[in-house]
């Protein structure tokens, strides 16, 4: 599974990667506005940081203006995808942007019926939210699972891109159902190399190893 990251703060994404293990990222109009700088300048840093797809998301409700802002951000750099969202003027802009060649994230939805129409509009990725279905008592793993199920009925090349993950357990679940790829908090995936028996092995195997007065080199 591809391991995006969900920010916008380029010294973080610098950081993390640096790992090695950064596959994308993604950003929304909420990450852009507490960056505090102008959209396309951030997503052009960004794009210059990794070599995977960055989701850069439309402002415009209609179709018109979807595509004009689209084509916009498309032109910032070859690995922008752009973003728009699951409504009825979002899946037509979606389908011209196929034809066009330019690759897109869909993104806010809940339904596998919802995946669905994206998936034949042409998407590149569809993000079902799982974490807010969870607020809201729905299943958002039950979620990932049906759309898995659609896709391979059909053959289609969307990709799942779990997103609204809140915690480690959430990435394991969304691996699991079969998501191609996940969106993930900088402090989540920090998180992911965590557990209290590794820190704790690690430090008896340090405590030993200075007792041996050894030096590897």
């Amino acid at each position: 599974m591809q391991l995006f990251l969900d920010t916008t703060d380029t010294a973080i994404l610098k950081d993390l990667a640096a790992t090695g293990l950064v596959d994308g990222v993604t950003t929304n109009p909420t990450l852009i506005a507490k960056s505090g700088r102008p959209m396309l300048e951030v997503i052009a840093e960004i794009c210059s940081l990794v070599e995977g797809p960055v989701s850069a998301e439309v402002a415009a409700m209609d179709v018109a203006g979807m595509l004009a802002e689209g084509r916009k951000l498309a032109a910032v750099a070859h690995n922008v995808v752009v973003k728009a969202p699951l409504t009825r003027e979002g899946l037509i802009a979606t389908a011209e942007f196929a034809r066009e060649g330019i690759q897109v994230n869909v993104t806010l939805c809940f339904t596998a019926a919802q995946a669905l129409l994206a998936a034949k509009a042409g998407a590149a990725y569809i993000s079902p939210f799982i974490g807010r279905l969870d607020d809201y008592g729905a299943d958002g793993m039950g979620l990932i699972s049906e759309i898995r199920a659609i896709y391979d009925n059909y053959d289609f090349d969307t990709e799942i891109l779990a997103a609204s993950i809140r915690n480690p357990a959430h990435v394991t679940a969304a691996a699991l159902a079969g998501a191609d790829c996940a969106t993930i908090p900088p402090n989540v995936f920090q998180d992911l190399f965590k557990h209290p028996l590794t820190e704790k092995g690690l430090e008896q195997f340090m405590s030993d190893w200075a007792k041996t007065g050894q030096s590897i080199v």
